[in-house]
């Protein structure tokens, strides 16, 4: 019974052993830099990881370009601009407001302005619609309406 409780146990410890031990920049702030950096990047195979995250082999080697181009000398923006120009933007986990990307950027502000505009004039038809302008009577309603309001004086 404890062997198959040990087996179990290491089974389940596998994935976390697959998980390899990347080579490590000597610098610590260069290091920092990179995981920083790569934080910021996509993993174009997981899509909705950061290379930092992602255990796909793609994104190793990604992680191992943003290490060789930050022990160049590259500042952040330069690396960032590398791997665009290779990957495209999609590789941003944060994409740059430019032409190209305004929509992603304004379009849920728009969306809300529009909705809100819509509600707007929705709200506004009903309330008029619910305003009733007064219509005249005609002699005979208005003689009615006399004798009505006189009863009720002399009931009170």
């Amino acid at each position: 019974m404890l062997r198959l409780l040990v087996v179990l146990l290491l089974l389940t410890a596998a994935p976390a052993m697959a998980q390899q031990i990347e080579d490590r920049l000597a610098d610590p702030a260069q290091e920092m830099r990179a995981r920083e950096l790569s934080r910021e990047l996509r993993c174009l195979v997981c899509q909705n990881q950061s290379i930092e995250d992602s255990n796909a082999p793609l994104a190793r080697d990604l992680r191992r370009i943003v290490r060789e181009r930050v022990v160049a000398g590259d500042s952040d923006r330069a690396v960032q601009d590398y791997l665009v120009q290779r990957y495209g933007e999609w590789v941003l986990l944060k994409p740059r407001f430019n032409a190209q990307t305004f929509l992603l950027w304004l379009g849920p502000v728009l969306l809300l302005l529009l909705g809100g505009g819509i509600v707007f004039a929705l709200y506004r038809r009903q309330a008029r619609a619910q305003v009733v302008a007064p219509v005249a009577l005609d002699a005979d309603e208005q003689r009615r309406l006399d004798t009505l309001l006189r009863d009720d004086e002399v009931g009170k």
